[in-house]
């Protein structure tokens, strides 16, 4: 269990010290991920097939939101809303 944590915690590390930059491009591939998961319900395919292509860009989309959120940090989303406070 340690080494588990140890693992998570280089992970952690170098993703935090990845660009503002790359985690801005992360926080959007996790919305084009969230859209797609919830869009493909409209097209003209098997129940079966909509459901296995949610979960898989559902999961693309949470797991993009955790990134983004371990590469930006907190100081990277008071930068954010910051940005789009102006806008």
């Amino acid at each position: 269990m340690n080494d588990n944590k140890k693992v998570f915690d280089r992970l952690k590390s170098w993703l935090s010290r990845l660009s503002f930059r790359t985690g801005l491009v992360v926080a959007a591939i996790c919305a084009v991920c969230y859209v797609i998961s919830f869009a493909q319900m409209l097209l003209p395919i098997s129940t079966t097939a909509k459901g296995v292509l949610w979960v898989i860009f559902f999961g693309l989309a949470k797991s993009a939101q955790y990134t983004a959120l371990l590469i930006l940090g907190k100081a990277g989303l008071t930068r954010m809303k910051t940005i789009l406070q102006k806008r």
